[in-house]
Parts: structure tokens; sequence; C-alpha cells
């Protein structure tokens, strides 16, 4: 790293007694396609600290400063905490490198000097802590309890912390195969998305036309191909939100656009394998067919009507109320875990035994999911009206 004190680019102004961000030095080091600079001003304006000065303007700078060297990577828990903790040294993860702080501006030059020289500064008051002695553990928008990084890369490192920012970006309640199939290929295509500006919607738009894609196909009873487009739906799924959080661009439109086909097309997709069993002479009889159905949907409907009380009465997701809670929602009845049945049915020539695989889960999780909601308005009611999740326990 270049520790030019006055090769910032500035967009403060100086006697200016409000927080703002000190990038120290500069990097041509690139994660996810952008600059690592780039990166840290990113994070910090989009968790509101938009004002960024130099070195040098910190001189005439009356107010507090947030200072990071500019060939640091840090976790988004961290950027908030940062803000909201003056007088704070933060070393990196691995070692007593200081990578950035939260101080006064005539403190900034002792901690460009101690960044340059890879030492701790005597600076009374201030408290030097590695991200694992702070409070910030638990990611509640990313449902998971994990210690946040703070690193500093290098040309060797890069790949490896590249790796640490995309796992960074799963959520710690999610499905089996989200969670432990998908991670390598969609870290290898996010890599090779993010380096050609290739955007997050245009992911959700492709995935978007996989769901339709296999609706039809499941409708005509070519599940091999509907299974192979639902698949890549699911992959492209992952991919999506892991770009829009490495690259820093995800939107309220992404997010609505994301979720919104995720919550609406599961349904669809069950009826139509459901009608596309004819196609292989193994059509239902109405009864049957409505029964099935019945269950799918109802079952699919009434769990997240769940999941919304649960948030609603029990003030946190029933997924990560307890570790049961969210081991459990790896198999649950959703999308994937159903596909994964529905892809046995398949390959082993009785995709109607599929579809009867997927209603009786979609039952048993149903009532698994009304025991896990009187469990917790039970212990609400113990505990005096609040729970908390076991991942933000210390």
């Amino acid at each position: 790293m270049h520790m030019n004190p006055s090769n910032t680019s500035p967009s403060g102004t100086a006697h200016d007694a409000s927080l703002a961000l000190c990038i120290l030095g500069d990097s041509d080091l690139r994660l996810f396609g952008k600059r690592l600079p780039e990166r840290i001003a990113v994070q910090f304006a989009r968790a509101g600290l938009a004002q960024r000065i130099s070195a040098d303007e910190a001189r005439n700078h009356t107010g507090p400063v947030i200072a990071v060297r500019a060939d640091a990577v840090l976790d988004q828990p961290l950027v908030t905490g940062l803000m909201q903790t003056p007088n704070l040294l933060l070393l990196a993860s691995e070692g007593d490198v200081p990578v950035a702080a939260h101080v006064t501006a005539d403190q900034l030059p002792a901690v460009q000097a101690s960044m340059l020289g890879g030492n701790l500064p005597n600076l009374p008051g201030v408290m030097a802590r590695k991200p694992s002695q702070l409070d910030v553990s638990f990611w509640k928008a990313l449902r998971k309890r994990e210690t946040p990084y703070a690193l500093v890369v290098t040309p060797a490192t890069a790949e490896a912390i590249a790796w640490r920012v995309f796992m960074g970006t799963y959520k710690g309640a999610t499905d089996l195969v989200t969670k432990h199939v998908w991670p390598r290929p969609a870290f290898v295509v996010t890599q090779f998305l993010a380096a050609r500006a290739i955007t997050p919607n245009m992911v959700t738009s492709v995935a978007a036309v996989a769901t339709v894609a296999a609706f039809f196909l499941f409708l005509q009873g070519q599940f091999g191909w509907g299974l192979l487009a639902a698949w890549l739906m699911t992959f492209l799924d992952t991919v999506d939100g892991k770009l829009a959080r490495t690259t820093l661009t995800s939107s309220k439109w992404g997010d609505v656009f994301d979720h919104g086909i995720d919550l609406v097309h599961p349904p669809f997709w069950y009826i139509a394998w459901a009608v596309g069993l004819s196609a292989w002479g193994l059509g239902l009889d109405a009864s049957l067919f409505w029964w099935l159905t019945g269950i799918i949907l109802g079952g699919y409907v009434l769990q997240r009507v769940m999941e919304g009380i649960s948030i609603k009465w029990l003030g946190l997701e029933i997924h990560i109320w307890r570790r049961i809670d969210t081991f459990f929602r790896q198999i649950t009845a959703r999308r994937n875990p159903n596909l994964i049945l529905l892809s046995i049915g398949w390959l082993v020539g009785r995709p109607d035994w599929g579809l009867v695989a997927v209603a009786t889960w979609t039952a048993i999780c149903l009532l698994l999911h009304g025991l896990q909601l009187a469990q917790g308005l039970a212990a609400k009611r113990k505990a005096g009206g609040k729970l908390s999740s076991w991942m933000a326990q210390a």
C-alpha cells in the first residue's frame, strides 16, 4: 500500500465538525470488480457516511475521523461498529496490524504512521481491538452469528480473501443445497460476472426465464429438461444475491425482484408437475390430484404465514431461534429440498412418487412448524415477553 497522505479524492469540506471518512494510501488491487479504496468508500456511504476527506484536509477538520487503510477489507458489521464506536483502533483479524480507526483529527497522523509501520500507536484513551473482541458477531440481516473479518489484502492473499468475503455473504439459516452444494461453483461464476460488470438484476432476469421455462417443461411432462431449468434457476438465485453483496450493488428493487420470484413460483411448479404426469401415463385421478396439490400448496402458504406470525408475535424469524430450528431450515419443505425429492422420483422413473414425497414432507413440516410456533409462544410468555436468537447470545 502506498501511504501518500495527499492522494485520496476529496469530497469533504474543511472546518467540518461531523464524522468523515479518510482512506489512507492507495491500492490497485480489486475484489469482485472494485478497487479496494472504492469498496471502502461505497461500504461507508451505504452505511450513511458519505463525507470523505484526504489526510491533508483532516488537518483542518474539527470533527472525528474514521481512517481506513486503502488495502483493507472490512466485513459490513465492522463498518457500522466503527461508526458507532469512538476511540477505537481496529486491528486485523490476524496479527496486530492496524487497519482502521475512529479517532479525532489530531490523532490521525499517529494512526497513519502506525498503519505505515505496522505498529500500535501510543494514543491515550484509544482502545485497540480485534474483530473478535467486539460485540458485532450477530448479523441479523443475514441470520447468522459469525466473527466479522478485517483483513489486509496482498496479491498473494487476494484469492483467499475473495473466498472469505464471498462466504461472508451467505445467510446463516438456509437450505442444504444453497449451504453445501452451490458455494464453490457460485464463487467462480460470481467472480466471472463481477469482472465483466454483469449486474445482479441481469442474473435475476435470466433466472426468471429459467423459472418460466421449467414451468412449461413440467407442464408437458418434460421433467428432465424441466429439472435442468429449475436447478439452473436455483443456482442463479444464489448467484444474484452473492453478486449483489460482493459488488456492493444490492438495491430495494433487486431485492423485491429476486424475492418476489422466489415467493411466487414454487406452487406453479408443483401444479405443472402434477399435470405433466399424464404425459408419462401416470396421470392422477381428480381426487388424488386435488389432495396432493392441496396439501402442497396449502402447506406452502401456511408455512409462510407461520413464518410471518413468528416475526410479528415472537420478534424474530423462527429459523434462528434455536440451533435445532436453524438446522431444520436446511431440510424444511421449501423449493430446493422439494426439488431433490422430485429429482429422485424422476431418476427412478416414478415422477408421481416424487410428488407424493413432496406432499408428505410438506404435511410433516407444516406440523413441525406449528409445533415450533407453539413452543416459541410458550417460551416468550415464560421469558417475560422477549425471545432472542441463539446466534445473538455470546
